[in-house]
């Protein structure tokens, strides 16, 4: 079994439960596809500018937590469409919050969690 945390943005926490990212996590499907089992190892919100996100990890690690996911908003647009990460979400510089995070905490960050954009294949940011 996977501990699984999630880190979201505070533009989307007012709109937001994780009602889908928390369902997909227990059912193992979309971002969370990878693993056999998951279970949650705690979940924070990143502020901006995700200077706060580093202790965030350090403490998820503290409590268990052997991956966090970064959910699907934080750099994917809803659309008419469906979920599009062509255009961003709402960091425009996750990718750079998330290796900054792996790379101080050991832990690695997953982008994706629920509602993945058509073709989009979780990246995963490692150590390596």
């Amino acid at each position: 079994m996977t501990k699984v945390a999630i880190i979201r943005c505070e533009k989307n926490e007012n709109n937001c439960p994780m009602t889908n990212c928390f369902k997909t996590m227990m059912e193992t499907t979309e971002g969370f596809a990878r693993y056999d089992t998951c279970e949650p190892a705690g979940v924070f919100t990143c502020r901006c500018p995700g200077d706060n996100a580093v202790n965030h990890a350090k403490i998820l690690k503290s409590k268990g937590a052997e991956v966090i996911h970064w959910c699907t908003c934080s750099f994917a647009k809803k659309t008419p469409a469906g979920w599009d990460d062509k255009n961003g979400g709402f960091c425009d510089h996750l990718e750079s919050i998330a290796q900054k995070v792996t790379k101080e905490s050991g832990l690695p960050c997953v982008l994706g969690t629920a509602h993945l954009p058509k073709g989009y294949s979780p990246e995963i940011i490692s150590q390596d």
